[in-house]
């Protein structure tokens, strides 16, 4: 499943952004929230500056990429303009692009391997800049997804630390598209309760509500702002 796939939205609209503001607000009270606790990172994989541009000028800061080839086209221009814009890395991440990656990313949401661990480890100590880590978690067990199982997950997030010497801030999940996914949201929730991790990317244009109920601090939408690609 790629980014918000599911989503029902069908074209880009003026006050897309604000709809789904408005949404997260909403979400976050119900859960009773604070709205600063939720991050939208805003999915703008596959559009050009020409699209991106009116989402920052509406208010958006915060944006994420699927690839690193793509994302390193065309936001170098955008950031020099808009400086204060942080871009995600929320695609899979090969370990020969990391050097790349920790340049151009202020977080990074798909480590899920040692290959990768290793890889960062050493741009960030070669870079001296930290991007915010996420491991990935395959919450499905799909063996066409990346991630690591759930029943890894402790294990793989204690070498995250002790092997590699890698801060890790959160978990992330993307469930799969054919069930119900706050019971996917829910175990990522917890495998991240259980190892101190406070942050939580997970929830998409069709979902985020439910993601904010069950904790998420980071939710990733595209279609609902940006409209079908």
């Amino acid at each position: 499943m790629t980014e918000d796939s599911a989503a029902p939205v069908t074209g880009h609209s003026p006050n897309a952004l604000a709809s789904v503001e408005a949404e997260i607000a909403r979400a976050c009270r119900e859960a009773r929230r604070d709205r600063a606790s939720v991050t939208l990172i805003a999915v703008s994989k596959t559009f050009d500056a020409d699209a991106i541009t009116p989402v920052i000028a509406a208010g958006q800061r915060v944006f994420g990429e699927n690839r690193v080839q793509e994302a390193k086209g065309k936001w170098p221009a955008l950031t020099s303009v808009y400086p204060d814009v942080a871009l995600h890395l929320i695609g899979p991440l090969q370990s020969n692009k990391a050097k790349e990656a920790v340049a151009l990313f202020d977080a990074i949401h798909s480590v899920d391997r040692p290959s990768i661990c290793q890889a960062l480890a050493k741009e960030i100590e070669s870079q001296k800049k930290s991007p915010q880590l996420f491991v990935q978690i395959n919450t499905g067990e799909e063996p066409q997804k990346a991630g690591i199982a759930p029943g890894e997950a402790d294990a793989f997030l204690a070498s995250c630390r002790d092997t590699y010497g890698l801060t890790i801030s959160g978990l992330m999940c993307i469930p799969p598209v054919d069930e119900p996914p706050a019971a996917h949201f829910a175990l990522t929730a917890k495998i991240a309760a259980r190892n101190g991790l406070k942050n939580l990317s997970m929830g998409m244009s069709a979902d985020f509500a439910t993601a904010i109920m069950l904790g998420a601090t980071h939710v990733r939408v595209g279609s609902a702002i940006f409209g079908h690609r």
